[in-house]
């Protein structure tokens, strides 16, 4: 698992929040009493969640205590707790389980989404979003960067870090243990101020495994240097100097029965 920096990761804070907005905004549950957001990281998501619930009691999980300590200086009336969802057993069952942009870095969805279904109260629902911008120009350049020969070996285990199955594996896992699936898609369009904040961008997420793996400072240079050179191919430069960064995300709800 990468080492997460909270203020790498807040650099663009509004971008990545607005998914957790527009989930959020989907689920279909009056008043939910107890709510869990599995990945919280700082603590950005689980504020969606305590404007959009104010009466609920909210719980944060996420694996990085340093995620943790920048989430509970958000907000201390949070339970905010260290864990590994693929193990994690809660003590008390949850009337919506949130989950933005998290699980993609979790392997074996087989086995996890079913897991985080049984932690549901009757009537609960289970909110995901995941990045499906996996043909995208952001991830294939990153791809084959490091598949030249200089950094193929090293970073073999990073270009199996991230993955998101399709809707139809996730609408036939999650059909037979939920009674209503809301599936939806959305491709957001980034206004970026050059292809080197695209770059930035992706130091806080999905770029972390791919330098960690590399030896030293000077090969990680290297390599985003090498990353940057086809950003700017990838990404033209609009009349206005900017460059538009689309980015598509995978957005599922799913209902337990009364």
């Amino acid at each position: 698992m990468p080492v997460w920096d909270a203020d790498q990761y807040l650099k663009f804070q509004r971008e990545r929040t607005q998914p957790a907005v527009d989930l959020a905004a989907r689920i279909q549950l009056e008043s939910p009493g107890r709510i869990v957001d599995v990945g919280c990281g700082p603590g950005n998501s689980t504020a969606v969640l305590a404007s959009r619930f104010p009466e609920a009691r909210l719980s944060g999980l996420d694996s990085s205590a340093e995620m943790l300590e920048t989430a509970q200086a958000s907000n201390a009336e949070v339970n905010w707790f260290q864990a590994d969802v693929t193990t994690w057993e809660p003590e008390e069952n949850f009337d919506l389980i949130f989950s933005n942009a998290v699980l993609q870095w979790v392997p074996d969805h087989q086995t996890v989404f079913p897991r985080l279904v049984r932690f549901l109260n009757p009537g609960g629902a289970l909110a995901v979003q995941l990045p499906a911008h996996y043909g995208s120009p952001l991830h294939q350049c990153v791809v084959n960067v490091s598949e030249l020969l200089q950094w193929k070996d090293a970073t073999a285990n990073a270009r199996q870090r991230l993955a998101t199955g399709s809707r139809s594996f996730y609408y036939d896992l999650l059909a037979p243990l939920t009674t209503k699936i809301d599936l939806w898609e959305t491709e957001y369009i980034h206004i970026m101020e050059s292809a080197e904040a695209i770059l930035e961008w992706f130091r806080g997420t999905g770029l972390r495994p791919y330098l960690e793996a590399l030896a030293d400072d000077d090969q990680r240079s290297q390599f985003e240097q090498e990353l940057l050179a086809r950003y700017r191919d990838a990404y033209p430069i609009q009349q206005n100097g900017k460059v538009l960064f689309p980015f598509r995300r995978l957005f599922i709800v799913a209902y337990q029965s009364n």
